[in-house]
């Protein structure tokens, strides 16, 4: 619930809210006093409609849109309007991720190229404008979300290991390029299975896993996003890395 003492911290844009993840961190930046925009797929609409809805019945703010992130006269456009009709962006957060595993024999140059089109070259779209309306005013905060994928490859995610590779090196490159200039980027490894409908429709026993904190819970890795857009400048976290105790790595 939101905390009715809080003060508006501005706008927050998660791009990329299901189910897990994108509406924990909807939740949890509205808690924090922001009003957040939400993006989704447009034929998923009423699904986003309904995060709003509910993080607005919480005391929140919040709106949702139907754009495809990687479609880029719609980022454009999205971001336009969210700094005519919202408020100036102070948050960006991206978190689309697209894992399909396809061994490399069997993964075709469309799933290859959609994958990347939804994992990195709709995250470039997304933190470029975040830099265009950000920039000018000298600050903000970029995160982006990243997997285990983003830092070593595997045997059956060539397509997801390719274009979580190179969400971190954008990130990378945009956080060396913004640094100097006020802005925040940041890249999230989350490195384990995360509660949500995917984990549960592919693995049983998730509530035991969740009673022995061996599996993520969405609301925690929110918690830390939410930790990184408060740090100041003289202590900027760029990678961090998220995993329950019992993770191997």
């Amino acid at each position: 619930m939101a905390d009715p003492e809080a003060k508006s911290r501005g706008v927050c844009l998660v791009v990329g809210v299901g189910d897990g993840l994108g509406s924990a961190l909807a939740r949890a930046f509205a808690a924090e006093g922001y009003e957040v925009c939400m993006t989704r797929r447009a034929r998923n609409l009423d699904a986003l409609e309904e995060v709003a809805r509910s993080i607005r019945a919480a005391g929140g703010a919040a709106r949702a849109y139907g754009v495809d992130a990687r479609v880029e006269d719609e980022m454009v456009a999205l971001f336009a309007t969210i700094e005519r009709d919202v408020g100036p962006l102070d948050v960006v957060v991206f978190n689309i991720g697209a894992n399909v595993r396809f061994g490399i024999r069997e993964t075709t140059a469309r799933v290859f190229q959609k994958v990347w089109e939804m994992a990195c070259f709709a995250g470039f779209l997304a933190g470029r404008e975040a830099a265009r309306v950000m920039v000018p005013r000298g600050h903000g905060t970029i995160l982006f979300t990243g997997a285990t994928a983003s830092v070593r490859g595997r045997d059956g995610f060539s397509a997801f290991a390719s274009a979580k590779h190179g969400l971190r090196a954008l990130a990378q490159s945009m956080a060396r390029e913004l640094g100097p200039q006020g802005i925040h980027v940041a890249h999230v490894v989350i490195d384990g299975a995360v509660d949500g409908v995917f984990i549960r429709s592919n693995r049983d026993g998730v509530d035991d896993l969740l009673e022995r904190d061996e599996i993520l819970r969405p609301e925690d890795i929110a918690q830390a996003f939410v930790g990184l857009s408060r740090q100041p400048r003289s202590a900027w976290t760029h990678e961090l890395d998220l995993r329950p105790w019992s993770e191997t790595w």
